[in-house]
């Protein structure tokens, strides 16, 4: 069994990515700015941001963040999407999810300008990339790719299962596994709480993603023997043993299933630091004008 270390491989992107950004500058170019739109204080959410604001200066770039309290009317808030889809210095913004109930999280997804829609949720992104045409894919499916790729895990004509069907992680990385590419052309079946013989379909793939959010789902009995791991949960857990009083799980019940695999991502450490280091890359390519000119 080999760990999947997303944390040493998002640290060499970072890495990657600064040195680009140096040479930008060294040639007078313009430095990738990102701005964050915060509302309230979710406490995850919080930690979130900061872990974006600080990557960005890992990676050399001009960082923005822009809060406002729970209260804040709808409004208000698409004016400020409204004012930073027109700030020619903004190259890239996210609205950081979840936002308060009275607000419609897809009436400002679909008002973010899709050439600044790094987060890759706008309508027209998810319509490219289902079509395989270029565009800014959502991080953590992004993510879930390049450790593929750097780790050579073969996908091609692999049945891979995908535990889950969100539009953040489920539908697109489903979508990615299943086009022609490497990684990718794999016979790919997504699963639910729905599907029936989940155990039996589980037990035939040579690679699970599982992003439920569901603690521990995934146990032994239902992997099978060299099969590959992506997990994508992190659900805070009570704990006794940590300062904060919980602990953050995946969705793979990880002490049984791990010696049955041939690779496997911890939790964390795993796929948690590549969806922000693919939200930077994501800046990157926003910056330069690489995908919308």
């Amino acid at each position: 069994m080999q760990l999947i270390d997303g944390k040493a491989v998002a640290a060499e992107i970072k890495r990657e990515i600064a040195k680009e950004v140096e040479e930008i500058a060294g040639k007078g170019g313009k430095i990738p700015h990102l701005a964050a739109i915060l509302v309230g204080h979710d406490g995850g959410s919080e930690t979130y941001v900061a872990h974006k604001v600080k990557a960005c200066g890992e990676c050399g770039f001009k960082s923005t963040l822009i809060r406002f309290e729970d209260d804040v009317t709808e409004e208000r808030l698409l004016q400020e999407v409204k004012r930073l889809n027109e700030d020619p210095d903004i190259d890239g913004f996210i609205v950081q999810l979840p936002l308060p109930r009275h607000i419609s999280e897809q009436r400002v997804i679909e008002t973010i300008d899709y050439r600044k829609d790094v987060d890759g949720f706008h309508p027209i992104n998810v319509g490219r990339m289902s079509i395989g045409l270029p565009c800014f894919v959502s991080a953590t499916p992004a993510g879930i790719m390049e450790l593929l790729r750097r780790y050579n895990i073969r996908t091609e004509g692999k049945r891979c299962v995908v535990l889950g069907r969100s539009n953040i992680v489920g539908k697109p990385v489903a979508t990615l596994m299943m086009q022609k590419g490497n990684p990718g052309n794999a016979t790919v079946t997504v699963c639910h709480s729905r599907s029936e013989g989940l155990k039996d379909i589980c037990r035939e793939a040579d690679i699970i993603i599982a992003a439920l959010g569901s603690p521990e789902f995934v146990t032994a009995d239902m992997v099978k023997e060299g099969a590959v791991i992506i997990d994508v949960g992190t659900t805070r857990v009570p704990s006794d043993k940590t300062k904060s009083g919980f602990k953050l799980t995946g969705d793979v019940k990880f002490d049984e299933v791990a010696p049955r695999c041939s690779y496997i991502t911890p939790v964390p450490g795993g796929v948690g630091p590549m969806t922000i280091v693919s939200l930077m890359r994501n800046t990157l390519l926003a910056g330069k004008k690489e995908i919308y000119g």
